[in-house]
């Protein structure tokens, strides 16, 4: 059976191949001359490495989810089916899909609510006791494998799943066309919400962080302004005043993708009276921030949790060209213990490294 949870007939397999042999073909090298040698296949299967496998991978848990028991690691992924159930009827084998990694109840009052994403008995992805996505083969609800266009890589098609919390994102918080976004924080999910902003059309977007490099990337990526900070609390006030000048005019929307006390702070009180902040990063459970002075200009306070209904617009954001992620993919690797390992520390120490990818 496959990873997720409960298997059904209409759960594709999505494959990777096996490994096992090397892949021979008969190659024409000269006149009368045909050698048998190895013949390298485009991969078929593509995993991305989260900050959440990386903090598995070092602590064992995340809040309360604890890993008691050897788990298949990765929720980021798309691959190519190599067999489907008897009652798929949209998909077929060959197909290259990506794959949403969480499989929710759809009787709870959420699911039937269409906020599936908040389902208590929701299987996700290498989320404890499920296992993962990091294999040469698993299997999938078809639900949720959707089809990528052609002119889309498998590579893009697993960059739909961190692409998905700046969709998500923008959704909750209203981004638009007449939406100034302010995003705290440029790692990689600061990044992808800056490249869903755009896309929503948020005429101006400014990023904030501590790190130029990661600010530099933003500039890249089309952020409008970028602000370097401090990680010193008693320099928001300041900061908050190069902020709302990066922006030239009122910051509608902060996305705070980092979650720390600061950085949710800094968020309150740049946002204009009756705007939003939107809190995507989890980076501390409990902080002191503003709440009053937030509370007196009515800025609103809203949450997110995970994704719900982004798939299809992530493919064809990618297809239509608003969203390029490819920029964010910074290191590959393949599927052996030493690369594995290696792209786990390099992931782990960030510096350079967006987002790091295996082909499998």
């Amino acid at each position: 059976m496959g990873k997720g949870g409960k298997g059904t007939e209409a759960a594709p397999a999505i494959d990777a191949g096996e490994g096992e042999e090397e892949n021979m073909a008969a190659w024409l090298v000269a006149k009368n001359t045909l050698k048998i040698m190895p013949f390298k296949l485009p991969p078929r299967f593509a995993v991305g490495i989260c900050g959440s496998d990386v903090h598995y991978l070092r602590e064992m848990r995340i809040a309360h989810f604890v890993v008691k028991e050897p788990m298949v690691i990765g929720h980021e992924c798309a691959g190519v089916i190599e067999e489907v159930g008897t009652g798929v009827t949209h998909l077929s084998v060959g197909d290259h899909v990506a794959l949403e990694p969480g499989i929710s109840c759809w009787r709870c009052r959420h699911c039937k609510g269409g906020r599936y994403n908040l389902c208590d008995d929701m299987k996700f992805f290498a989320t404890p006791p499920v296992h993962g996505s990091l294999a040469n083969q698993i299997v999938h609800p078809a639900d949720l494998c959707f089809k990528l266009p052609d002119g889309v890589s498998l590579e893009e098609g697993a960059m739909c799943e961190p692409l998905s919390v700046g969709v998500h994102a923008c959704r909750r918080a209203g981004v638009g066309p007449e939406t100034g976004v302010l995003v705290m924080g440029a790692g990689p999910i600061g990044l992808v919400s800056l490249l869903a902003a755009k896309a929503f059309g948020a005429p101006r977007v400014v990023v904030v962080d501590v790190d130029p490099h990661r600010l530099s990337v933003a500039s890249s990526l089309g952020a409008d302004a970028t602000v370097e900070v401090s990680t010193a609390a008693a320099d928001v006030a300041g900061e908050v005043d190069r902020i709302k000048a990066a922006m030239g005019g009122e910051i509608d929307v902060s996305l705070d993708c980092a979650g720390f006390e600061k950085t949710v702070a800094t968020a309150l009180e740049a946002t204009r009276p009756g705007g939003r902040v939107c809190l995507v990063g989890l980076g501390h459970n409990e902080m002191t921030v503003p709440l009053t002075s937030a509370a007196i200009r009515e800025v609103d306070v809203v949450g997110i949790f995970r994704y719900k209904d982004t798939w299809p617009l992530c493919i064809e954001f990618l297809r239509s060209g608003k969203v390029d992620v490819k920029p964010l993919i910074t290191h590959r690797f393949g599927f052996s213990q030493q690369d594995v390992e290696e792209a786990f520390e390099v992931s782990a120490r960030g510096r350079d490294a967006i987002k790091v990818m295996f082909n499998l």
